[in-house]
């Protein structure tokens, strides 16, 4: 064979060595997101609380949906709440915020944890906090969350709502689960 005839078929190997390796990157990537998303939302999480809301929190006056009621929670904070049928047992208007903070306790990085509310935010006052400021936290949704400063990722003004849920994986029912967002909620009917 000549050099000539050669050389396109080793760059063609090569291209094909590339392509298949970058997949393979690829894979692995959403492999590890997939997985810290999951460490994150099932970690240390007390999914049930004793139902006690912060001082200053008022009910909502015209929820969407009404204590007693049920809806189907959309979203993934935990892998077992995604899909699974909840009833509303309170409904707060309030903000929600997104925070990311290292846990007291140690370990890694908690980013863009859902939710806490102005109420759980030590001497919060009246402002809303925009995204970038740095709150000292008074909630225990998680294991070391209790008394960290954290960085607001996002604020929403909306209907905060506490639920109880059966996990969609099985096990113990969730009770007064702290805090599904309107917009993670769905009707039943659709």
């Amino acid at each position: 064979m000549k050099k000539r005839t050669k050389l396109p078929i080793i760059l063609s190997l090569l291209a094909a060595l590339f392509l298949v390796l970058g997949a393979c990157s690829n894979s692995d990537d959403k492999n590890k997101e997939n997985k810290e998303e999951k460490e994150h939302s099932e970690m240390d999480m007390n999914h049930s609380s004793s139902g006690d809301v912060p001082e200053g929190l008022k009910a909502a006056e015209n929820p969407t949906y009404e204590v007693g009621s049920q809806a189907i929670i959309e979203s993934g904070h935990m892998e077992s709440m995604k899909g699974a049928e909840a009833t509303i047992v309170g409904a707060f208007d309030t903000t929600a915020y997104a925070i990311s903070y290292t846990p007291a306790t140690g370990g890694e990085k908690v980013e863009n944890h859902k939710w806490i509310i102005h109420e759980e935010i030590k001497d919060a006052g009246e402002k809303t906090y925009k995204p970038g400021a740095e709150v000292t936290v008074n909630a225990s949704h998680m294991e070391g969350m209790n008394g960290t400063v954290a960085e607001v990722e996002s604020a929403e003004k909306t209907t905060v709502y506490m639920v109880d849920f059966t996990p969609t994986t099985g096990g113990e029912k969730v009770k007064n689960h702290k805090w599904v967002t309107e917009s993670e909620l769905n009707d039943l009917t659709l």
